[in-house]
């Protein structure tokens, strides 16, 4: 003979299973924000104690604040690498003026690094951002 409430009981179990492996989608495999950054690769390192993952950071550089106009404010962003054959283009561009695309999750899973942002694929990039030309009129009258 079955007991009444064990229909409701393994409903329930399901139910809360679902709950959770949706959150842990959320949380750990839905790509939150995938873009690019561009600035100076300040440092890459391979560490962990039990995972051993590539982690990096570089220094992006603007213009002016709202407290002082006209200087430089510097922000650095801190990155982890799964890619191996990636990891490695970034070791040999350490110093250098690099763009990196990412992926950026809400949550971290330590074999993926210790970061949120993973990046994916780099480029080097000109030593220096581009300056301000002499403006030069076109054949319609307008200044590039």
């Amino acid at each position: 003979m079955a007991r009444p409430g064990k229909g409701i009981g393994l409903f329930t179990g399901l139910f809360i299973l679902a709950i959770l492996a949706v959150v842990f989608y959320f949380k750990f495999l839905w790509v939150f924000s995938d873009g690019t950054k561009t600035g100076e690769l300040n440092s890459l390192t391979y560490t962990g104690y039990v995972f051993k993952t590539y982690e990096g950071e570089i220094i992006l550089t603007g213009y002016g604040s709202k407290n002082a106009s006209g200087t430089v404010q510097s922000k650095n962003f801190k990155f982890s690498v799964a890619d191996k054959d990636v990891a490695e283009k970034l070791r040999q561009m350490t110093g250098l003026r690099v763009t990196v695309h990412y992926k950026e999750y809400k949550g971290r899973l330590p074999w993926r690094g210790y970061e949120r942002a993973i990046v994916d694929s780099v480029q080097e990039e000109n030593p220096e951002p581009p300056t301000p030309t002499t403006p030069q009129k076109t054949e319609d009258g307008f200044f590039l």
